[in-house]
């Protein structure tokens, strides 16, 4: 059934591959499907993928093979919220280790250009708490690539 609403995700001919990593890697994710050229057609040939329907952590997403006119960049992004250190470092390493590249305070780009925020629940509920709290976690923060959870945790505490 087509959702309502799909966010339309722009590919350089490897949406295939993109959607079959983020299946792999994130739960509740999975490659639904795939639409094919009937033809050849003047950027690809007959049998190549045109879209492919995905979803990741529960999110419908269709991965058009539209060229390499457009580009990903920050101005949007995914946001991952985490429940410890361990799946922090699955989703980070996941990422970075398939061909992407760390960026700073919990953000990392895929190899396809797409951002990711792998962001720590800790770290979000400092921000909800307020003040001195907030603060010295954001300052915490901002010396980090990946999160530190420990140090989020201690920065959160005052130590």
């Amino acid at each position: 059934m087509v959702e309502k609403l799909t966010t339309v995700l722009w590919y350089d001919g490897d949406a295939e591959e993109a959607a079959r990593f983020y299946a792999e890697t994130f739960p509740d994710s999975e490659v639904g499907e795939i639409f094919r050229a009937p033809a050849d057609f003047p950027s690809g040939k007959k049998g190549d993928a045109l879209t492919v329907e995905f979803t990741v952590l529960g999110r419908t997403f269709s991965g058009l093979n539209g060229g390499d006119m457009f580009k990903p960049n920050e101005s949007v992004s995914f946001m991952v919220v985490t429940e410890d250190q361990e799946e922090t470092d699955r989703y980070w390493d996941a990422i970075v280790g398939n061909g992407g590249q760390e960026s700073a305070c919990g953000w990392c780009r895929d190899k396809w250009g797409f951002s990711w925020q792998i962001t720590p629940r800790t770290l979000l509920e400092s921000q909800m708490a307020g003040g001195d709290e907030a603060r010295r976690a954001f300052e915490a923060m901002m010396g980090m690539g990946k999160i530190d959870v420990a140090a989020i945790d201690a920065a959160r505490a005052g130590n």
